[in-house]
């Protein structure tokens, strides 16, 4: 445990430092007139990120934290197990977009996860199912007027786009 909390605090710094650079390489200050540049968000997220892992490494060195002075095995077989459902299911969910798009993905996770990883009710599930996409829809398309993938559903979305514009 000790050794992945070192290991994962150096490669998510890494990993920041690089998102960090590739964002600087659209404006990252004020514009003025505009607002924001276009790599603000996520080069100051990612700096954000940078200052967490450099005090993960830190609480690491003064072993600060209980799993800084942990011997115990990062993963048992049990967690692995959970792991790889989790990824898993993520994995799938993002393939399902190309299909049914993320309307359809979205709920199908939902429910996978909910009900039969966390074992919530039904009632709970589905309301999440049904009213996540429905949400997400809003925010996005109509709100933001960006695309989310459709797949084979795209047909079903225009008499709803018809609606609102």
């Amino acid at each position: 445990m000790r050794m992945a909390e070192l290991v994962m605090g150096i490669v998510m710094g890494v990993f920041s430092l690089y998102l960090m650079w590739k964002s600087a390489e659209l404006p990252i200050g004020w514009i003025a007139g505009e607002g924001p540049g276009g790599g603000a968000w996520p080069f100051w997220l990612a700096a954000g990120m940078l200052v967490c892992c450099i005090a993960i490494v830190i609480r690491w060195a003064k072993r600060i934290t209980p799993q800084s002075r942990s011997e115990d095995p990062f993963m048992t077989s049990r967690t692995f197990r959970l792991f790889l459902l989790n990824a898993g299911s993520l994995i799938g969910m993002v393939a399902l977009f190309h299909i049914v798009g993320a309307y359809g993905a979205i709920p199908a996770f939902l429910i996978f996860y909910l009900r039969f990883m966390g074992g919530h009710t039904w009632r709970l599930t589905g309301a999440f199912a049904f009213v996540t996409p429905i949400v997400t829809f809003l925010f996005f398309e109509i709100a933001l007027q960006k695309t989310l993938p459709k797949g084979i559903t795209d047909p079903w979305f225009e008499p709803v786009f018809a609606f609102f514009y």
